[in-house]
């Protein structure tokens, strides 16, 4: 018989106790700890043992025989079954290795080498997380995305959920992209012209595999997402950074003979910047003109409180020459992971393609998940719940700031979900940025945005996405005393 003095409750346990004693007793059973045939603590001793409901030790029990883990024998308890799964078990080598390759000879680090932005994965510790991209739980509609969740897990949805659709997306998810999403842009498109990818960044990837190979010359904003340039460093391009000005990118300043530009238009990252028609118009003349495809991101554009956002750059589009990128990690939550590209079917072609030879496409369950969500309304629901609280939140920062005598860089007209700034001259935010998390407050040093060696050290983004309305003024306060340690230019 297996003693109930084998069990034990892990504090932090990510789960119901019921589910954490399900997995106590299948971890036992595919480790080899517990055989075939043996007898488990009846259920009000191990109950007694563990300190918890009779009940809940039964409800795992009876979930595990529904699994063939456990068999029960009328009053003669449960035991474990003689069909249960029996992973095969190989000893363990205890000879010492070493790793006798020299990878940085044998990959070029060609990928590891290029500076991306890094957050601490604990970020929800810190009682001031002004973490850009972040999601608080408190505003997420958990209850209807639960339900539209099972939903898709349900009988009739199984093909969704099992089939491998190959090259193809769920056309649920594709038809309401295409009827409701798009055209909030301006965007008219037809199924044949949108491709789900695993997010913005996979979006971006894609794109730029399509579009620039190596040598490849492509116009990037300065500063831009540090992720793009980490992408068409990768791929081998001859990278041009343009600088931006209060209005984005300005196309006057493109070098000539470029095969591709990308640019965030509507929602400048990360200064906030919106592009005004005019440059837009300008930009489209040029791409015409001198025949290059640019690749519009516009990540944020749900997040318009102050204002309505202005067209995408696509709508203005008559040519075919902007391929446009869209994301629900953004709005959702960033661990969704999906987003989606819109362009001609003779690009979305090659990118169908070129997502099937890595992926195939994004999980089925996710796809009519997230189409069950908007079909629904609970998608704009959140939306709005979102954009109120934003708001609020960007009132609170605004003052916090203006209080405390810290400088804004770049102000978005729209809205977004954090303030661009600029410390003063000498002040280097990465020594900033360790100074403060050790008082408990997060910001991004904005070093990593601009192209490597030629960009200014004492910028930084501080975002109102993860962090809680009645915190803001505290943490501002503590940015601020820092910098005012940090030198004598510093606010006073």
């Amino acid at each position: 018989m297996i003693p109930a003095e084998a069990f034990f409750l892990t504090p932090g346990f990510n789960g119901t106790l019921q589910q954490e004693i399900q997995q106590m007793v299948a971890e036992g059973i595919l480790r080899g700890r517990f055989r075939a045939g043996e007898k488990l603590p009846s259920s009000r001793r191990l109950a007694r043992h563990l300190g918890v409901s009779r009940i809940t030790v039964t409800l795992a029990y009876t979930e595990l025989v529904s699994s063939d883990y456990l068999a029960a024998r009328g009053r003669s308890g449960y035991y474990v079954s003689d069909t249960a799964p029996q992973p095969t078990l190989y000893p363990a080598d205890e000879a010492p290795r070493r790793d006798g390759v020299d990878w940085d000879r044998w990959t070029g680090r060609r990928f590891s080498r290029h500076p991306v932005a890094t957050k601490p994965q604990d970020w929800h510790s810190y009682p001031y997380p002004f973490i850009y991209g972040q999601a608080d739980a408190a505003l997420f509609d958990h209850q209807n995305w639960r339900q539209c969740a099972l939903r898709a897990l349900g009988r009739r949805d199984f093909e969704v959920l099992t089939d491998d659709f190959y090259e193809r997306d769920d056309p649920m998810l594709i038809e309401y992209i295409v009827r409701n999403i798009l055209p909030r842009r301006g965007i008219a498109a037809r199924p044949e012209e949108v491709l789900l990818t695993m997010g913005a960044q996979n979006a971006l990837w894609i794109a730029a595999e399509v579009l620039a190979g190596p040598g490849e010359r492509v116009a990037i904003e300065n500063p831009c997402y540090a992720g793009l340039r980490a992408i068409l460093g990768q791929l081998g391009a001859e990278i041009h950074a343009v600088e931006v000005d209060e209005e984005g990118l300005p196309p006057a300043a493109l070098p000539d003979g470029v095969r591709a530009v990308f640019t965030t238009a509507s929602h400048h990252c990360p200064t906030n910047a919106t592009m005004p028609v005019e440059r837009r118009a300008a930009l489209l003349a040029r791409a015409a003109d001198e025949d290059f495809i640019v690749v519009e991101d516009d990540y944020e554009f749900e997040m318009s409180f102050l204002k309505p956002a202005a067209p995408a750059l696509k709508s203005l589009d008559r040519e075919g020459r902007v391929v446009y990128v869209g994301s629900f990690s953004k709005s959702l939550f960033p661990g969704l992971r999906l987003g989606y590209l819109v362009a001609s079917e003779g690009f979305i072609r090659e990118a169908r393609a070129l997502r099937a030879a890595m992926l195939r496409h994004p999980p089925g369950h996710i796809q009519r998940t997230v189409a069950y969500f908007l079909s629904l309304g609970h998608y704009d629901a959140l939306i709005n719940r979102l954009n109120q609280a934003y708001k609020r939140r960007r009132t609170v920062m605004d003052d916090a700031i203006r209080a405390e005598g810290l400088e804004i860089a770049g102000q978005g007209a729209f809205g977004g979900s954090s303030f661009w700034m600029r410390a003063p001259e000498g002040v280097d935010t990465d020594r900033l940025a360790a100074d403060l998390r050790g008082q408990g407050v997060l910001i991004e040093p904005g070093r990593v945005f601009f192209a490597p060696g030629a960009g200014p050290s004492n910028h930084y983004r501080l975002a109102y996405s993860s962090i809680a309305q009645t915190r803001i003024p505290e943490g501002i306060a503590l940015i601020a005393a820092a910098l005012r340690r940090a030198g004598p230019n510093a606010p006073r």
